[in-house]
């Protein structure tokens, strides 16, 4: 059995790297919660749900990357917390507004809560009317 770190790690890179679903639901219980207080996701309550909203974003800025700054396991509380900066400039079609050409660069924090071995539930800590005005997009 992996351990919750390599999980994470394995869910976090298919999520960011716009996989969907299919890739990232080995790594988490079949009911898997969401949750943000960010203002485009207050709709999205199912971690199902935010990886594909995530794989539609990605072709909203198909030259997406992100950059992990800070991967931490806490075992007494049994998660694992990620921090990471994602840059994209929105070239593709699609989404709220036409391709507006900006380029974001967002922090953003993933925390995901875990029983037996698999994400229960994922929390995002995320800035999210910043990065919608440096897309143009507020």
């Amino acid at each position: 059995m992996m351990s919750i770190t390599e999980t994470a790690m394995k869910f976090f890179k298919a999520c960011e790297e716009g996989k969907g679903w299919d890739e990232c639901k080995s790594f988490c219980t079949a009911d898997a919660t969401f949750s943000a207080q960010a203002e485009p996701l207050v709709e999205i309550q199912i971690l199902e749900q935010y990886a594909e909203w995530m794989k539609g974003l990605l072709t909203l800025m198909p030259d997406a990357k992100y950059e992990i700054k800070s991967f931490a396991t806490d075992e007494e509380r049994n998660n694992v917390s990620a921090y990471a900066v994602i840059t994209g400039t929105h070239t593709g079609e699609g989404g709220p507004v036409p391709p507006t050409g900006k380029k974001t660069e967002a922090d953003y924090v993933y925390v995901m809560e875990f029983d037996g071995g698999k994400i229960k539930h994922m929390t995002k800590i995320w800035n999210a009317s910043w990065t919608l005005k440096e897309l143009g997009w507020a």
